[in-house]
């Protein structure tokens, strides 16, 4: 079953061409990794996904339907609430860890002290962070170290029950430890979770990812189960991409 469905899309920065005529479908429940050399149009498709490419003064052709629904005809909040995003560098925002995990729930309605506890302990829980801050949720966020930050914006980013999160290249100033701890964790969420990744990291890919799309200068130059486009790739710019000819 797919979640997200790209039909022919461009997707422009004034001029610029960025993406052009991408198709693809985005399997629910699983973890689509998107592949690439820098400057290839990877955190753009991610922007247009949540409608972020808008505010940062672009524009499309083509559609995006999630779950059959246009994503032009969602009001930008209900589609942001379930298409989440954790960006490159760690963002914790600068308060409690506690205010950091019931901002979004509040923001959407939530009141009920005992709902946003809830939520908290269930979040850290999902983050593998429940043991480290139990006892120090008061603390500043930005008091954690940076592993530790980038998984609160991961268990952030879920209190609101997305369907969708995307990752912007979530482990590239991470350690090893910390990345694993990471990719276990994606791994575990896609019970009720969908994850598209945009990597640099092509073993990461590997490990983690169900499908994998590689894109080049704004094209999808292939796209399939991850094993296959690994193993048996079926265009030559994606076997040199992969064995790191070029990118």
């Amino acid at each position: 079953m797919n979640i997200i469905e790209l039909a022919n899309l461009s997707a422009y920065y004034g001029d610029k061409k960025v993406l052009n005529n991408i198709n693809m479908r985005i399997a629910k429940n699983k973890i689509t990794a998107i592949i690439g050399p820098s400057g290839c149009g990877k955190s753009t498709l991610l922007a247009v996904l949540n409608r972020m490419l808008e505010e940062n003064g672009g524009a499309i052709e083509g559609k995006v339907f999630f779950d059959d629904k246009d994503i032009l005809n969602y009001p930008k909040d209900e589609l942001r609430k379930r298409i989440g995003i954790v960006f490159q560098k760690p963002s914790p925002f600068p308060m409690s860890i506690y205010k950091n995990l019931t901002y979004a729930p509040l923001y959407y309605g939530v009141r009920n002290k005992k709902i946003l506890n809830q939520i908290v302990d269930d979040k850290l829980k999902i983050s593998g962070l429940y043991h480290e801050v139990k006892d120090n949720l008061k603390i500043s966020a930005l008091k954690l170290s940076g592993g530790q930050q980038q998984r609160l914006c991961i268990a952030r980013a879920l209190t609101v029950e997305p369907d969708i999160l995307l990752m912007d290249e979530p482990c590239s100033a991470l350690d090893v430890k910390n990345t694993a701890n990471i990719e276990d964790m994606l791994v575990n969420l896609l019970d009720n979770y969908t994850i598209v990744i945009v990597t640099h990291n092509l073993s990461q890919a590997k490990r983690i990812s169900d499908y994998t799309a590689f894109i080049l200068d704004g094209e999808i130059v292939e796209y399939g189960e991850t094993n296959e486009v690994f193993n048996n790739p079926k265009d030559k710019r994606t076997k040199e991409y992969i064995e790191g000819i070029y990118g």
